[in-house]
């Protein structure tokens, strides 16, 4: 029977990505390929009421890794506080340090992401290029009359 594995998460960068590049041949006197892995923190925050009506948040923290290609786009779109959508798989990995100990991690291996907002880039951006749906849910449109459903 086979599985599915498919995580799809909403949320804000906690710091700018990092990226490693690994050579693939290491014995080769000029390198033969390269690959990238670019790293970053996700926090997805869910807002609820409790029994006395009070604002409750829980912030979550996912550890987001992007290889090859999409390393490459995660290392020059994505910044700090920047509002993504991101749909990947879940990878469990384990590690001994130098002193022994066993240290376990859950990462979100990314198969693609939407920057949804880049609030906190430096550069000067058109409100189109910064959000490609603002003009549409600025319009004043009617709303649809006689739908079937």
């Amino acid at each position: 029977m086979a599985g599915v594995n498919k995580v799809i998460l909403i949320g804000n960068l906690g710091k700018d990505p990092e990226t490693v590049t690994f050579v693939q041949d290491k014995r080769a006197e000029v390198p033969v390929s390269t690959i990238k892995k670019t790293s970053f923190p996700l926090a997805t925050t869910e807002v609820r009421r409790n029994r006395d009506g009070e604002k409750i948040e829980q912030t979550d923290w996912h550890n987001v890794v992007c290889w090859k290609s999409l390393a490459d786009s995660a290392e020059k779109k994505l910044r700090k506080g920047s509002h993504v959508y991101i749909e990947g798989r879940l990878q469990s990995r384990s590690w001994e340090d130098r002193e022994g100990k066993r240290h376990y991690i859950t990462e979100v291996v990314a198969e693609s992401f939407i920057v949804l907002s880049n609030r906190n880039r430096n550069e000067e951006r058109t409100p189109e290029t910064t959000d490609p749906y603002a003009s549409i849910l600025n319009e004043d449109v009617e709303p649809l009359q006689d739908l079937p459903f």
